[in-house]
């Protein structure tokens, strides 16, 4: 496959992602052209499909990598966990739902375009593209989902409906995003604490 000269696909391919990423979440992936992010990357627009068949297959890349990189991140995080006593039973479902409240404020925070365009830009992905991006969503979901479960069947959590307390929660978490900036009143563990003060107040027994 022909390349653009002086380029080279683990350096342009890269690129074109990043300059994709920061259009898309400054204007929007419909006010994008393909020729705007070439002119970021500063190649021909005509080179830019070495790289991706089409804006569409660019949109879903960016999406299905922030979900895998986020279901990977919460993986890693709580395999330790796994062979560890923390306790009771309560102390032992608190904790586990303490890191996701934590683990997810962070992991949004240090990457704000990436999360504005997993949301915004659902209604921009073709059927089946969406039906991928949703069930990567649903997957994460339910990890949070499966320790409410876990907690209502221990008696530590209350809670009528935990589809809808999974959502809500996740809603609270995501509200830190637009608020939020370094080096305010708040440090981000000041942030972190408080959120957990009111996640774990909304689901207690």
């Amino acid at each position: 496959m022909a390349r653009t000269q002086g380029s080279h696909s683990d350096i342009t391919g890269p690129r074109i992602r990043a300059a994709a990423l920061k259009l898309f979440a400054q204007h929007g992936y419909a006010a994008v052209s393909m020729r705007q992010i070439a002119s970021e990357v500063g190649v021909q627009a005509g080179a830019l499909y070495n790289y991706t068949p089409d804006k569409q297959s660019l949109l879903f890349s960016l999406m299905e990598g922030h979900m895998t990189e986020l279901l990977q991140a919460w993986q890693d995080l709580r395999a330790p966990d796994q062979t560890v006593s923390v306790g009771s039973v309560e102390d032992h479902v608190l904790a586990r739902l303490e890191a996701f409240t934590r683990f997810h404020i962070r992991f949004h925070l240090e990457r704000p375009d990436a999360v504005f365009i997993a949301y915004m830009e659902l209604r921009n992905l073709s059927e089946d593209n969406f039906t991928a991006i949703e069930s990567l969503r649903r997957e994460y979901e339910n990890a949070l989902e499966t320790i409410l479960k876990d907690g209502v069947r221990l008696g530590v959590f209350h809670i009528p409906d935990t589809k809808i307390a999974t959502l809500a929660v996740i809603a609270m978490l995501n509200g830190v995003m637009t608020w939020y900036r370094s080096g305010g009143r708040l440090s981000l563990d000041e942030v972190e604490a408080i959120y957990w003060d009111m996640v774990q107040k909304s689901v207690r027994a």
